[in-house]
């Protein structure tokens, strides 16, 4: 079966499955006060995850944003899949900020009219760490703009993981070969 055409099938299963109604009265995570769009914007290399459907076997997965003129984020996702060696995959999803959240709650929509929960749970001062979390606890991603972390900061960071109330034994680490760089 295509490729595209599963991913049409299973996107929006997944989604209605995890919460598609995105407001942030029905948000139980702790989003960050305030996010920085600006600062936010760019490559951030997945460290670290529970992996959708689509990600499982990524190797060298990236994901950048670019804050488009009508407030919408361009979202690109690229990762090799089963290797390093393995075929590029690369999809666009689009972002939209809920109003009222201080850019720290998104509506991910990888197939219209769905969109998924982002809740911006932790980023670092300096905006090179990042924890993206969901209410159902049925998705994480942890992701810094370097591919590779010392053991103690990866660590460090699975630490709030756990502290959000997610269940490790689901989260993974995404191999990074340190190679990638981010497309556009």
């Amino acid at each position: 079966m295509n490729a595209r055409i599963r991913i049409a099938l299973i996107a929006p299963l997944m989604m209605v499955l995890g919460a598609c109604a995105v407001s942030p009265e029905k948000v139980t995570i702790t989003p960050l006060p305030a996010v920085d769009l600006q600062r936010f914007m760019g490559p951030w290399y997945v460290i670290a995850n529970i992996p959708t459907v689509i990600e499982r076997g990524a190797h060298d997965a990236i994901e950048s944003y670019r804050l488009d003129d009508d407030g919408t984020i361009d979202t690109t996702f690229t990762f090799r899949k089963g290797s390093f060696d393995g075929p590029l995959k690369r999809y666009n999803p689009r972002g939209f900020v809920v109003p009222g959240t201080q850019n720290a709650i998104w509506g991910m929509r990888f197939v219209w009219p769905i969109k998924a929960e982002y809740v911006i749970a932790w980023v670092d001062p300096d905006y090179t760490e990042t924890i993206i979390a969901r209410s159902s606890r049925d998705y994480v991603w942890v992701m810094a703009r370097s591919p590779i972390l010392p053991q103690d900061r990866y660590e460090a960071l699975l630490e709030r993981v756990r502290d959000l109330g997610y269940d490790m034994s689901r989260v993974q680490k995404v191999p990074q070969s340190g190679n990638a760089r981010p497309t556009s």
